[in-house]
């Protein structure tokens, strides 16, 4: 394989190349997989190239604009999730009728783009997609060198003479093209000086010079983020009339000459609204600049002059405590801080408040910010001599710009409108549409964790440390004591030989769970006058005295404990149901293999260590797993299925679920779907219905999908994998789950002649809810983290997450989990194991201090929460469950006060999709195979076993029935899986439980010291954390020390000979156009209810009700589409973020 890191460790510094090169990274439309674009957009930046970078999910539509508007050299875009052939075909054509024939695409997909595939689209006009052969042949800086050198070629050629100043004041996109070339060849000095002077002279010819507003500001302070709220404001506040240009600039890595231009990714408010493009915006590097603005600015600033915008937008790089060069520039400034400038000596240093006309404190919801708010307006005041304003009223503002329609933000716009009306902004013609606000900063409370609760994690920490120190040190006292009591009773033995009457000691015992018991470890000794004796008393009775309550009930009961799993068979009793289980298994060779082997410790000590940090299966802190025994005749497994339209998923839910004794079925969503959006003709769209998951757009949808299958069957449960939309899609489930009761209600009545009742209908209701079961995945935060199939803002997804587990405790749904809290795809996004198991359970926590400060009671909703881990290869993957359920445990227990069932911390597992490879294919079920050897070993309570083509696309029936039988060998013919408890005992998974619980907590304390999980995932600390964890992983990959069997070590001449081509199992054009159909018809047949239904859910959401609740009645009328555009106005757009 190409030795990667060598180029970078070796030699000089890489030369920037000869000329500048721009490119735009991003991830496709609904396709959240950005760990491979994140790593080709490091490598460029330090191969010299300037990256805008847009993150995932992007548009044809976005990934265009961007790169004309930009005017890149080069577009690369990664695609994992389907319709990659829609869609790079139809990014070709847009950059083509945009005029960037020559912007180069590249683009890559893993082996979801298969060769065949690859060839049509390089016919068509993409310049390269990039294989995983070409990655073994290459390497990741190889395929980079590739890129650079096909654009260099391109931008090494003449360029062609610059478009007539005049026309940049003509209408259309060619006119904001034109202005796109001219920044660039003002940028890179181009321009003769009487171009520039012409230039100069044209804006000031215009009727009214646009007005330049400046933002800058600390690095990290949110500038790009309000700079966004206010372009939204101003959108909405002139009925888009606004022309409006945004000049963002970041600064340049001065030893290759790379940069992140990291602005336009957290603009949501740039976009079309219906008008046509209202917001051109142009990124800018710092170059050789000395200062936080580029040499080019005040000319690019006279191109947008005479471009005839309206309104003129530059924002800096982050500035120090002396830079001011943006007040040179803009007819008014905005400064942006947060609270945290330390000493109140500091705002002496701050030269911006000598000249800013407005101060935003952003971030206001962290601690101190009042006293920050003073603190400036007092030394703002004192820096501009204003001492006839009060303090008060000095333009100093509290921001929250990350919060949806903050009132502290639209108070900044309000009073940053009128100032630039006063330099010749005009008023909006029908006058201003927000409504004035009066105050200066963000209203208080709404904190999804209260600043107060910010240390929970290290509460937390803190508290499994006690547990397990006292652990030891209560299994020390019983050890001392239990070798008191035997020094005792030889010194007694020894007198009696001597022929000594006062010995009176207890005999000894020869049964180890006897002798461990506090009881028999503390008989009582007849009273005695031999000091030596009554020495060893006094000291008995000192570590009996220390012995907790608690640990001695452990150790009395041991024996009993021994006695019942020693039988043939364990009798309970459950809500006064005898439960019978068998307690051996008999091998071929007549060996008696117990289902649970308990340990034969001698020493009370070492039994009452193992009780309190191991304990058997469905006993305290549950490390062994959460039930004593599985279930019998049901297997663990849960199969992920998804594809095309919802009757063909319904078949293969079937084809799964044959001769199963329990239908355990796992939906897998397609990608327009897990966006929140509906079916639609638009090619980037059109591609992606039903690939990679099932098309779900409304209630008559779920119906089809589940049919034939009763939702409120004990044997029945359904896994949902969807985030973003969570709350939508799963009222459209409950609504089938009801459905089908209604339906089973009125055929049973019907057979009596009569109609239901009201109140049989509102019984039904209330008994679907009851008894259905399953999982919601849900979960918003590691989305943000690693997975990004956000579409709300967290705040809002936060809140109606809250809104659905009150749902649940209303109505009584104990059943089916509310949140499925997932490290998989924390792990999927690159994040090593540790990094998996410390995010998943953090996040866990998270939820359980929002939830706690919304006022619901730990009991009511902790039942509610399940988990969901990825096995890899790493030893760390065979302990996740036991640390994670003892961690669990011991919080909840210690630190929340929760009862047994809230304790208890049950998971799902997938076998790593990230160890799926698409070259030597067949060796994929090998890895599969072991992943899930652990799992099952680890008492996981489900299992899904990826089938060995998912590297490639959809598994096909024969696939998952290989994927299947993994699972169901592993379950019924593997001898040793016939124990349940083969972990304990063994020296290294102790030790490597105790390493990674370490770890964990650990990570714990990095967390808190950067405010909580929320806090951190402000600062991108865990997407930063697993982004360097998954480049580190593809590094080591591609230079051969991590050694991947088929990938780069023992790599064939061939892959192994195949009976015809692989079979790639995707939607078919009947099945997308069936979709769009059904899609049409539901928008039909409720056209008249739809609009007044959205409405109320708007007012829902304003006036602070449970939307879920509403949500409920609204599936039954809206789409998923509709209602996601809907909450898209009341609870605002998720924020991408690097």
């Amino acid at each position: 394989m190409t030795d990667l890191s060598t180029p970078q460790r070796l030699g000089p510094a890489r030369p920037s190349p000869a000329a500048r090169l721009r490119f735009v990274t991003a991830a496709a439309l609904f396709d959240g997989h950005d760990a491979a674009i994140n790593i080709v957009r490091r490598i460029l930046q330090a191969s010299g190239v300037e990256v805008v970078h847009l993150g995932h999910n992007r548009s044809v539509a976005e990934v265009a604009r961007a790169a004309l508007d930009e005017d890149a050299d080069g577009v690369a875009v990664s695609s994992y999730q389907g319709g990659h052939i829609e869609y790079f075909k139809y990014l070709v054509d847009a950059l083509r009728d945009g005029g960037g024939e020559r912007i180069r695409v590249f683009g890559g997909g893993g082996g979801v783009i298969v060769p065949e595939e690859i060839e049509a689209l390089e016919r068509y006009g993409v310049e390269r997609i990039y294989s995983p052969q070409d990655g073994q042949r290459l390497g990741l800086q190889g395929m980079i060198d590739d890129m650079i050198a096909r654009c260099g070629s391109a931008a090494a050629m003449p360029p062609g003479a610059l478009p007539p100043i005049e026309t940049l004041a003509t209408a259309g996109d060619r006119a904001w093209r034109a202005l796109a070339s001219l920044i660039s060849a003002l940028e890179d000095d181009r321009v003769d000086p009487a171009v520039r002077a012409a230039l100069r002279d044209r804006a000031r010819l215009q009727e009214a010079l646009a007005p330049v507003l400046g933002v800058t500001g600390t690095g990290g302070a949110g500038k790009s983020s309000l700079t966004d709220e206010l372009v939204r404001r101003f959108r909405l506040d002139y009925a888009d009339e606004l022309a409006i240009a945004i000049l963002a600039i970041d600064p340049s890595r001065r030893k290759s000459g790379g940069a992140l231009l990291g602005d336009r990714i957290r603009m949501n408010a740039i976009g079309d609204w219906g008008r046509g493009p209202r917001v051109f915006m142009r990124s800018l590097a710092t170059r050789e600049a000395a200062t936080e603005l580029p040499d080019a600015i005040p000319d690019a600033i006279a191109a947008c002059q005479a471009a005839r915008f309206d309104l003129i937008i530059v924002e800096t790089s982050g500035i120090g405590q002396g830079d001011a060069a943006i007040a040179q520039v803009a007819d008014r400034s905005l400064y942006v801080m947060t609270p945290e400038f330390g000493a109140a000596s500091q705002l002496e240093k701050i030269d911006m408040l000598d000249f800013a006309d407005f101060v935003a404190i952003n971030k206001f919801d962290r601690s101190g910010a009042l006293d920050a708010l003073r603190d400036v307006a007092k030394q703002m005041q004192r820096n501009q001599g204003a001492f006839d304003v009060a303090p008060d009223a000095m333009p100093v503002f509290g921001t929250i710009a990350s919060r949806f329609n903050d009132e502290g933000v639209t108070a900044l716009y309000q009073r940053i409108a009128l100032a630039l009306g006063e330099c010749g902004l005009r008023s909006p013609a029908l006058g201003p549409r927000l409504p004035r606000v009066d105050v200066r900063h963000s209203r208080e409370g709404g904190a999804i964790v209260p600043a107060a609760r910010v240390r929970y994690l290290s509460e937390i920490t803190a508290t499994v440390r006690a547990y397990r120190a006292r652990a030891d040190e209560q299994a020390q006292c019983a050890r001392e004591r239990w070798q008191l009591c035997e020094a005792k009773r030889m010194a007694m033995a020894t007198s009696h030989r001597a022929g000594r009457s006062d010995a009176g000691c207890e005999p000894a015992t020869h049964d180890a769970a006897a002798a461990n018991s506090a009881t028999a470890s503390a008989a009582p000794i007849a009273p005695t006058s031999d000091p030596v004796a009554a020495r060893l008393h006094a000291l008995i009775a000192e570590r009996e005295a220390r012995l907790g309550a608690r640990e001695r009930a452990l150790l009395d009961a041991w024996p009993h404990t021994v006695a019942q799993y020693s039988g043939e068979e364990r009798v309970v009793s459950i809500r006064g149901r005898e439960i019978r289980t068998q307690l051996t298994e008999t091998t071929l060779s007549g060996t008696r293999l117990r289902k649970v082997s308990l340990p034969k410790f001698a020493d009370p000590g070492e039994t009452l260590r193992w009780l309190m940090l191991e304990n058997l299966p469905g006993a305290f802190p549950f490390t062994a797993g959460v039930f004593p025994f599985k279930r019998e005749n049901e297997d663990p497994t849960r199969m992920f299925a998804g594809v095309g339209d919802p009757p063909r998923t319904n078949r293969r839910f079937k084809l799964l679920s044959e001769g199963m004794p329990a239908r355990r079925l796992s939906t897998a969503f397609d990608s327009v779907t897990l966006y929140g959006e509906d079916p639609d003709e638009r090619p980037d769209i059109y591609g992606k219905i039903g690939n990679s998951g099932v098309s779900v757009a409304t209630l008559d949808d779920m119906i089809s999908l589940y049919d034939g299958f009763d939702l409120c069957d004990p044997a029945t449960s359904v896994s949902m994998t969807i985030n973003g939309p969570a709350p939508t899609i799963l009222a459209m489930f409950f609504n089938a789950a009801i459905d089908q009761q209604l339906a089973r209600l009125r055929a049973q009545c019907a057979a009596q002649n009569r109609t239901p009742s009201a109140g049989e209908i509102e019984q039904a209701r209330a008994n679907a809810l009851r008894e259905v079961r399953g999982t919601v995945q849900a979960d918003i935060l590691k989305e943000d983290q690693g997975q990004n199939t956000c579409i709300f803002s967290t705040d809002f997804s936060l809140k109606m997450m809250g809104d659905v587990q009150a749902y649940f405790i209303e109505h009584g749904v104990r059943n089916f989990y509310s949140v499925s809290i997932s490290g998989y795809h924390i792990a999927e996004a690159g994040a090593n194991p540790i990094t998996q198991l410390a995010y998943t359970l953090a996040n866990g926590f998270t939820y359980v201090e929002a939830y706690l400060a919304r006022g619901l009671e730990i009991d009511d909703f902790a039942p509610n929460l399940s988990f969901f881990f990825s096995n890899g290869m790493e030893p760390e993957y065979t302990v996740l469950g036991r640390v994670a359920r003892r961690i669990w445990a011991i919080a909840l227990r210690d630190k929340y006060g929760a009862n047994e069932r809230s304790q208890k911390l049950k998971y799902h597992v997938q076998t790593s999709g990230r160890s799926l490879h698409a070259q030597e294919i067949e060796f994929n079920d090998i890895r599969t195979t072991l992943q899930a050897l652990i799992a099952v070993y680890d008492n996981c309570n489900s299992l899904h076993t990826n089938a060995f083509d998912e590297a490639i696309t959809t598994p096909t029936e024969a696939s998952v029935r290989r994927a299947m039988a993994v699972q169901l060998i592993i379950n019924r013919e593997w001898g040793l899986a016939k124990n349940q408890n083969p972990n304990q005992g063994s020296f290294v998974i102790e030790e490597l439980t105790d390493l990674v619980e370490a770890a964990v907590l650990d990570e714990f304390d990095r967390l808190t010291a950067r405010g909580g999980v929320l806090g951190a995932m402000e600062t991108g600390y865990q997407r930063g954390r697993i982004q360097d964890e998954s480049m580190r992983y593809e590094h080591r990959k591609h230079d051969g020390s991590y050694p991947i069997v088929g990938v780069n070590t023992f790599v064939g001449e061939r892959e192994t000979e195949r009976a015809g081509p692989l079979t790639l199992d995707r939607s078919t054009t009947e099945e997308k156009e069936r979709q769009r159909e059904r899609l049409a018809a539901f928008h039909a047949r409720h056209c008249d209810e739809a609009a007044p239904m959205l409405e109320r859910l708007r007012r829902a959401v304003i006036d602070g009700e449970n939307v879920f609740a509403v949500l409920m009645d609204a599936v039954r009328v809206c789409s998923l589409g509709q209602i996601t555009h809907a909450l898209f106005e009341v609870g605002g757009q998720y924020r991408r973020n690097m």
